[in-house]
């Protein structure tokens, strides 16, 4: 399988080049979409970020994730343990206590998100800060 982002291809109208275009079929089977849908809610990019320092309880990340409610926490561990980037385990000496950590998939998954952070950081004042309208 290719890890190439799909190539768009110059668009003609009327003999005129209109710009690139991607069809929603490339769009669709691009990795890196594939993967910005997993990881790019409002939540994830946080589990992923306490869960790189060690593993938790869900407790733990309740309490560590301020405006999170416990189902949308819930909904999103079970995500990404569902795509592999999270596992769940029974804690040692507890019953029914489980712990939260990142796979290896995970882990390197949390290096990206830390250079695509750094690179937010260091151009934040040329990037939009508002959403675009519409």
């Amino acid at each position: 399988m290719s890890t190439d982002v799909p190539s768009a291809r110059p668009a003609t109208s009327g003999g005129g080049t209109r710009g690139l275009v991607v069809t929603a079929a490339e769009y669709g089977a691009c990795p890196v979409t594939a993967v910005l849908r997993r990881v790019g809610d409002r939540w994830s990019p946080a589990v992923i970020r306490l869960l790189a320092d060690r593993p938790h309880g869900f407790n733990e990340l309740d309490r560590a994730i301020e405006g999170i409610s416990r189902r949308v926490l819930t909904r999103t561990l079970r995500t990404l343990e569902a795509d592999g980037l999270v596992s769940r385990t029974p804690a040692p000496g507890r019953a029914g206590r489980v712990e939260y950590a990142l796979t290896a998939v995970g882990a390197s998954l949390r290096e990206q998100l830390a250079a695509l952070g750094r690179w937010a950081a260091e151009h934040a004042a040329e990037l939009r800060t508002t959403p675009p309208e519409g």
